[in-house]
């Protein structure tokens, strides 16, 4: 649902936790954020600013179950099925995002924070970017803007990805839009990696309804419903652009990159700053699900594949836990193969029953610690391409980074009693019988 219509129902709700006390956009907000990761968070009292910053919206599956309407274990077929029938979005010829039209720019007015201390200045990453590729058409992802002046930011922009390959073809300039305050549909289908040519707002549009209107000032096209659009290019200039923390809560280094040129901002004329924690759960949460569709996909192409999840604690891109239906004895080593092939950065694969909650990690490692033996169980795959993400990895300048996966085949061993490796519970009890007060 539309960004601030999914703030007002997480505040009906009671969900949403409003700061009314004056906060810092240095430092402070970001571990107050933190602090409470996984709750929606209001600040209303921003210092130096008049804008409100709302952070933490989509920090866990069930917020983001929610925004989409959706219940917490059908997100991936929801994603599967919209990646798999796109729809593309209306134009409009008004809209909200264009209330305000501001050429006199200053980006120093909006709330943009800095995080942590390791920062190499204030930056937004939060937005989505949309550019246009000369031969394959809009394209929108994410990119980490570093505010290095009034009108200038360092974009964070990994070589080879379709805003590289997009600027090399179009001589190294392009024009560009960055919209922040975007609801659980437009961030998911931006971090999704769709076939060339394929618009990821006809994802987004498939989700949820999403119109769009022209910017003012660049050829692109925006979401109506967003709070903060900035219009520009992206120039030949270079600048140094970070550290700043990374997906795996590591710090990332210092690069030269383009630096962006904003010519005009729009925005509503209450428009509410749309901020996102870095490596804690949002970040993980929607970098990692939009993969996973991929994943259920070639699974489900080998056995019966009833869920899946890249875990946060596996930083939301480096594990997956996949739930089956077994039916053959190699079914669990199958999967584990699929899913490798289905998400290429993926490091450490598990593999567990339908009686599993993927959801509870002390489900999981009862798994491993009952039906799971190393040397009958154990996929280790010494060599393997991994992700350029993960610090353990071997890197080496110029080459692709390897790694050592391992898939764990943590399901009943096939032709053994199956009884014998299940829990046996316990009864329900209404303890109002028992006790004055319940504990």
């Amino acid at each position: 649902m539309v960004f601030r219509k999914f703030l007002s129902e997480l505040e009906s709700k009671k969900q949403l936790v409003k700061i009314t006390k004056e906060v810092s956009t240095k430092y402070e907000m970001a571990n107050i954020l933190a602090a409470i990761d996984g709750r929606p968070v209001l600040f209303e009292n921003v210092k130096g600013h008049s804008m409100k910053v709302a952070g933490n919206l989509n920090s866990s599956r069930d917020l983001v179950a929610s925004a989409l309407g959706a219940k917490k274990s059908n997100l991936i077929l929801l994603l599967a099925k919209a990646m798999n029938n796109p729809r593309p979005p209306k134009m409009v010829g008004n809209a909200p995002c264009r209330e305000v039209v501001e050429t006199e720019v200053d980006l120093r007015k909006l709330p943009i924070m800095t995080y942590l201390k390791h920062d190499g200045g204030p930056y937004i990453p939060s937005a989505i970017v949309i550019v246009k590729d000369p031969e394959l058409g809009r394209n929108i992802c994410f990119h980490r803007l570093m505010l290095i002046g009034r009108d200038r930011l360092a974009a964070r922009i990994v070589e080879g990805r379709g805003t590289d390959n997009a600027l090399k073809k179009a001589g190294g300039e392009l024009e560009v839009a960055i919209v922040i305050g975007n609801p659980a549909s437009v961030l998911l289908a931006a971090a999704t990696s769709l076939a060339p040519g394929v618009d990821e707002f006809s994802l987004a549009n498939a989700l949820e309804k999403t119109d769009l209107v022209k910017c003012k000032t660049v050829n692109l096209e925006v979401p109506a419903d967003a709070e903060i659009i900035l219009e520009g290019k992206i120039t030949k200039e270079m600048a140094d652009e970070g550290p700043f923390m990374d997906l795996t809560e590591t710090i990332d280094g210092v690069r030269k990159q383009h630096v962006i040129k904003i010519n005009c901002v729009t925005r509503r004329k209450d428009a509410i700053y749309q901020t996102l924690l870095p490596g804690l759960n949002e970040h993980k949460i929607l970098m990692g699900m939009p993969r996973e569709p991929s994943i259920f996909n070639e699974v489900s192409n080998v056995c019966k594949c009833r869920n899946l999840l890249l875990t946060t604690g596996g930083t939301g891109w480096l594990h997956a836990v996949v739930q089956i239906e077994k039916k053959n004895a190699d079914d669990g080593k199958k999967a584990i193969e699929a899913t490798f092939k289905g998400h290429g950065s993926l490091k450490h694969c598990i593999v567990v029953d339908e009686d599993i909650d993927i959801y509870n990690p002390d489900s999981i490692e009862w798994a491993i610690a009952t039906r799971f033996q190393a040397d009958k169980d154990a996929v280790i795959m010494p060599g393997a391409p991994g992700s350029s993400l993960d610090p353990s990895a071997e890197h080496k300048s110029g080459e692709k980074t390897k790694t050592c996966k391992v898939g764990l085949d943590a399901t009943i061993p096939f032709g053994k009693n199956a009884e014998g490796f299940k829990k046996a519970g316990y009864g329900n009890v209404d303890l109002k019988k028992y006790l004055d007060e319940v504990l």
